[in-house]
């Protein structure tokens, strides 16, 4: 049963500032997040909007937006295979729980100049 599903875009030169600046970087994005990210510069701004666009639609998805979440609660890593994984601890791990459901789909894309990610919560 889906519990809910969530969508979001953002723009890839909005991070081009919060690649150099480290404290917004700590304050948004878990630090397991930060360090595979920066293979490349443009590469590196392409996933951080991925995966704050992911934080956003995980939000979303619970219905009730990012309110009591601390965004730094939300991980998005990739798996050996590529495939994005998210991971929730503290804010984001009880506020799922609340929602009720027990497993969560992450699907990302970018282009040049969007990221978008697509959240679907699904329930027992």
């Amino acid at each position: 049963m889906i519990v809910g599903i969530g969508v979001d875009i953002v723009q890839v030169n909005r991070m081009e500032r919060w690649v150099n600046n480290a404290k917004l970087l700590e304050r948004f994005f878990h630090k397991e997040e930060i360090n595979p990210s920066f293979s490349t510069r443009k590469k590196s701004t392409q996933n951080l909007a991925a995966r704050f666009a992911a934080k956003e639609a995980f939000g979303k998805a619970l219905g009730s937006g990012l309110a009591d979440l601390s965004l730094k609660d939300i991980m998005v890593i990739n798996q050996d295979n590529g495939k994005p994984e998210i991971k929730l601890f503290g804010t984001a791990a009880k506020a799922l729980e609340k929602s009720g459901a027990v497993k969560v789909h992450i699907s990302l894309t970018h282009e040049r100049d969007y990221a978008v990610a697509v959240i679907v919560l699904e329930g027992a």
